[in-house]
Formats: structure tokens, C-alpha cells, sequence
């Protein structure tokens, strides 16, 4: 065969250019260099085996796989994706190493280079040998955080694998929509048949029953990030860490405490009789009250006191991430899910303005009513103004199961409360008895901030005694007279003599 050194032109192999190669070889239907000419003569050699050091002179991706699927075609391979949202990540990132072992670079996992951020990066992307060829690079990584700590995930990867039955490759890449991740791909690349089927099928099973079994974010209490807040959709999961609260610190009725009680942590512990009776697991709760009356304080109350639930918190304005609270919550499942301000997207039908308000409230009765899978989850909707519920939401069983009312405290109360917000503050008896009693129709929340005030007036005068009714009287003139009417209203409090 006749050979023909040009000085111009694009090896098809490895696209190097003459200034970069030393010979550039023709044939019929294109180019080849010397160093590719090099490359396959070393592969075609007798017991010739691929090393370390061969695989760090690959520049493209291509390249890689061309010689990890050798003597079969990569784009004879067959590949099979799913996505994972954004919000699996740490999980998906443990899954991972599990499933797949130990990350030797470059022996059998190798970083991509996306020259543009959009360029979604797949299999038949990496075996693209035009304009914008994908580039081995060093492994991208980026910290999540998962409350308290954070866990190293990767952005992209690629690993080249290879078992009894042959070679196959996993790619790991993100999705991105409008210039924002919002998933990640995981794609298994095999010889089309059977044997390829198989393997895919048995790599995606394990990593589903890695995410479905463990979690980092299982019994925590959580919400989610909207990635954009047009779309409702959520990026990234955020881990609150509460104080735990005692019983003792829950000042409410004891008629009211034990209904809260029974429905909820009583609940959970017959849950597994219940469910061999055939009976759900699933329950919803409204609390109602006017605002500052304990109904959230409650709630962290209950997160305490319920092991191995997560906890998740959806406000109004999360409410258009409610399907992905529901993955969520069945995913890491038993759950509590609170709906805080539920009146502000579930008020009655007459009084919403647009579609949107609709479509949330159909979502929510959706998921209340339990037209999807029944779970073991608790639903606690919280309201201000239950009067203003739609009474689809409010008036249905199943929908709410138990509605309690969170009153304002009665002396004996607010004499509880004084006690408990005070911590070290030195108020005597007589003081706390006489601000019991002038406080008629206060919430928690004003006794709350009222101690506060006494508090900083306390410091004010420099007096290391005991709280005298002078320090107090004029805390409570401030919070009452000199802000005006709208200022008691704020914090929750009635003009009282």
C-alpha cells in the first residue's frame, strides 16, 4: 500500500493538525498521524496490554472508549439514562461509590471537560468527533452541604468499567435547564443484548435500593431551595437544626396537649397495628389559633419526640414545590410534613384570584385526600383563620382527620409562661403574679417578648436585685401605650389596665 506524508489537514483519530504532529499519513478517505500509527501498532501487538501511563497520553474522551470497548465499536454500544433530582446528590453520590467501588484515576474513571456549560453531556455526546470534542479532565467536584457537614460530589465523571460478561461505562453528568442544574444523569453504556440489558438494569436497581434504604437527610428536618422561583421546582434540600423541645416548655391546656398527643405521637406508635389491620398510616392535622399561640412551637415539640421521622417544612411560598416535598417525604418516609399558613393557598375557592392559587390547592387536596400512594406521613396544616379555609380542604374526612384548637392562655398559664421566658432573670412572685394577671387575652408570643423587655429595661438601670413592678410597668407601658394599638396588634397582645 501506497503512503503519502502531507504537511496539511486533521488526523481523524485524534484531530491533531501537522504543527502539532510529526507526520501527518493519507489514505482513501482521510488522515492519520504517526503517533496514532504508533498507538495501534502497540495495541495490535501480541500480549500488548493498555497501562497507566498509554491511558494519561489520551487527550479526547473518544479516545478512551475506543480502546476500553476495543475490539467492539462504542457507538455499537447500547445506552440506557435515568435522571435523579438535583436534591439526591449526596445520596446519589454514595450510591455511587458503592455500587461501582473505588475511583482509581485514570485507571477506570477519568474527569470530562464540557467546553460549554449547556452542552448536555451523554454517552453519544462523548463519542462526538466534530466541533467541540469532549476533553478528559481532572474530576470536577462540589461541596453540599448536609447539615452540620458537608459531603464531596461529583459534578461529571466517567467510569470505564469492566466485569466477567465484558467492559461497559457509567456517566454521570448534570441536566440543565435555562442555565440552572436541575437533575443529574446516570447513564450505563453496554454491548447491545441481553448480557448489556442485564447489567444496566442490575447497576440502576442497586443504585435505587441504595437511595430508597439510605439517606443522609433521613430523620432531619428539612426544606427545599427553589432553583427559580417562577418554576417551583427545588434544587437543593437545606437541613434545620432545631432545638429540641421539652415537654415541659410546651405551655398549652392539658386537654389540648394530650389531643396533640394522641393523634400524633400515640399514632405513630400504632402505626404497625394499624397497618395489619389494613388501615393507613397517613393522617392530617389542622392547628388553629390566632397567631403566637404555640402552634409551631408545638410542632418542633412533636419533630422531637417522633424518632426516625423526617421532618419537612413547606411554606406558602414553597407551596409550588409540594409534588417534590411528597417524593421527598415518601422517599424518606415515616414523615411529618408541616404546612405552614395553610389559609393563605388553601382559602376558599370564591376568593382566589388565578389559576395558580388553583392548581396549588388541587395539589394539596390531592395529596391529602390520597389519590397517590398512601405513605406513613403525618400532614400538620397550621392557620390563623380557619374561617377562610375552603371547605373542600376543611369539612372532608380524610383530608383532616383532627383539627385542634390552640387557645389563648388563662392566668395559670401566663403565669407558666412568665416562668418559662424569664430563664435567669430574677422576677419575683408577686411581679410575675401581677403581670399573670394584667395580661388577659395575651399570646405566648407577647408574654415572650414582654420578659425580654423587662429584661433589657432590667439591665437599662443597672440594678443587680431582683425585677421590681416599677421595670416591669414600664416594659408593659412600652409594649402596650407608646407603640399604639397596631403595636400590640404586632405582638400579639390586648390593651389591658
Amino acid at each position: 500500500m501506497s503512503q503519502l506524508f502531507v504537511s496539511e489537514g486533521r488526523c481523524q483519530f485524534c484531530h491533531s493538525t501537522s504543527r502539532h504532529v510529526e507526520h501527518l499519513v493519507a489514505g482513501d478517505s482521510g488522515l492519520i498521524c504517526n503517533e496514532c500509527v504508533a498507538a495501534c501498532a502497540a495495541l495490535l501487538a501480541k500480549g500488548h496490554e493498555p497501562t497507566a501511563a498509554d491511558q494519561r497520553l489520551d487527550r479526547f474522551v473518544f479516545d478512551r472508549l475506543t480502546r476500553h470497548f476495543a475490539p467492539m465499536r462504542p457507538h455499537e454500544m447500547l445506552a440506557t439514562s435515568r435522571r435523579y433530582p438535583l436534591r439526591q446528590q449526596a445520596d446519589l453520590q454514595a450510591a455511587l461509590d458503592e455500587v461501582l467501588g473505588e475511583r482509581r484515576i485514570p485507571d477506570n474513571f477519568v474527569g470530562i471537560r464540557q467546553q460549554y456549560q449547556a452542552d448536555a453531556v451523554d454517552f453519544a455526546r462523548l463519542l462526538d468527533r466534530t466541533h467541540g470534542t469532549m476533553e478528559i479532565a481532572p474530576a470536577q467536584l462540589e461541596d453540599i452541604d448536609i447539615g452540620g457537614e458537608t459531603v464531596r460530589c461529583l459534578k461529571n465523571g466517567l467510569w470505564l468499567l469492566r466485569d466477567d460478561r465484558g467492559p461497559y461505562v457509567v456517566v454521570l453528568s448534570p441536566s440543565s435547564e435555562y442555565g440552572q442544574s436541575s437533575h443529574m444523569n446516570v447513564e450505563v453504556a453496554a454491548p447491545a443484548g441481553e448480557i448489556g440489558a442485564e447489567r444496566c438494569a442490575k447497576i440502576f436497581d442497586a443504585l435505587e435500593a441504595k437511595l430508597s434504604r439510605q439517606s443522609c437527610y433521613r430523620g432531619r428536618v428539612l426544606s427545599l431551595e427553589a432553583a427559580y422561583e417562577w418554576s417551583g421546582r427545588a434544587a437543593r434540600i437545606r437541613v434545620h437544626e432545631l432545638e429540641p423541645v421539652p415537654r415541659e416548655a410546651v405551655i398549652l391546656p392539658e386537654a389540648t396537649l394530650q389531643a396533640v398527643e394522641r393523634n400524633v405521637l400515640q399514632f405513630a406508635s400504632q402505626r404497625p397495628a394499624l397497618r395489619s389491620l389494613g388501615l393507613s398510616g397517613q393522617k392530617g392535622l389542622l392547628f388553629h389559633g390566632a397567631p403566637g399561640t404555640g402552634k409551631t412551637h408545638c410542632i418542633r415539640y412533636l419533630a422531637g419526640r417522633l424518632p426516625g421521622h423526617t421532618t419537612l417544612l413547606v411554606t406558602s411560598e414553597g407551596m409550588g414545590a409540594l409534588p417534590e416535598y411528597m417524593a421527598l417525604a415518601r422517599l424518606l418516609q415515616p414523615a411529618l410534613v408541616v404546612i405552614e399558613d395553610a389559609d393563605l393557598i388553601a382559602r376558599e375557592r370564591t376568593e382566589r384570584d388565578n389559576a395558580c392559587d388553583e392548581v396549588m390547592l388541587n395539589r394539596l387536596l390531592n395529596e391529602l385526600d390520597g389519590l397517590r400512594e398512601r405513605a406513613d406521613v403525618f400532614f400538620i396544616l397550621t392557620t390563623n383563620r380557619p374561617e377562610s379555609l375552603e371547605p373542600a380542604l376543611a369539612s372532608r374526612p380524610g383530608r383532616i382527620d383532627q383539627a385542634i384548637e390552640f387557645p389563648l392562655p388563662d392566668e395559670p398559664l401566663r403565669r407558666r409562661l412568665i416562668q418559662l421566658y424569664a430563664a435567669n432573670l430574677p422576677v419575683p412572685d408577686s411581679v410575675a403574679d401581677d403581670l399573670a394577671a394584667r395580661t388577659d387575652r395575651a399570646t405566648p408570643a407577647f408574654i415572650k417578648e414582654l420578659l425580654r423587655r423587662i429584661a433589657q429595661c432590667h439591665l437599662e438601670m443597672g440594678d443587680d436585685g431582683p425585677v421590681t413592678s416599677v421595670t416591669a410597668e414600664r416594659a408593659l407601658h412600652e409594649m402596650l401605650f407608646t407603640g399604639g394599638v397596631l403595636n400590640t396588634r404586632l405582638l400579639g397582645g390586648a390593651t389591658t389596665g
